[in-house]
């Protein structure tokens, strides 16, 4: 129990608030480490708008990978097969649009806002590895 408490004690919570053009205003907490103590990574919990509609997204994909599997496993013809997974690879890349759209709105916009340089590192290794 002391452990949690002094981990918690070394964490600080800071609420953020954003308008869009829209006037759509959101608010998320990003949890920091302490200023004495070096972040091991960029950690941070909030909520995004767009939440809801990845999941859906990937669970479409899920099952639609599902009902490939079946295709293969009846021996459907391999051009058939290459289709389907090429609508599953768009709805994956499609929805990898979706969370990196979010995540420069949201926390990208805070990372600048904080001077959180180790935060826009890490988000150009994401976009490396996202666009191979």
């Amino acid at each position: 129990m002391k452990e949690e408490q002094k981990s918690s004690e070394k964490e600080h919570h800071k609420t953020h608030t954003h308008i869009r053009p829209d006037g759509t205003v959101y608010e998320h907490v990003h949890v920091h480490q302490s200023e004495n103590e070096k972040p091991h990574s960029h950690s941070h919990t909030h909520t995004h708008e767009n939440t809801k509609a990845v999941l859906n997204r990937l669970s479409r994909a899920i099952g639609h990978l599902e009902s490939i599997k079946k295709m293969v496993e009846s021996g459907r013809d391999c051009s058939e097969v290459l289709i389907q997974l090429s609508a599953v690879k768009a709805a994956i890349n499609n929805t990898g649009k979706v969370i990196l759209q979010d995540h420069i709105e949201h926390c990208l916009v805070d990372a600048v806002e904080t001077g959180d340089f180790e935060a826009i590192e890490e988000l150009n290794k994401a976009i490396n590895r996202f666009i191979k």
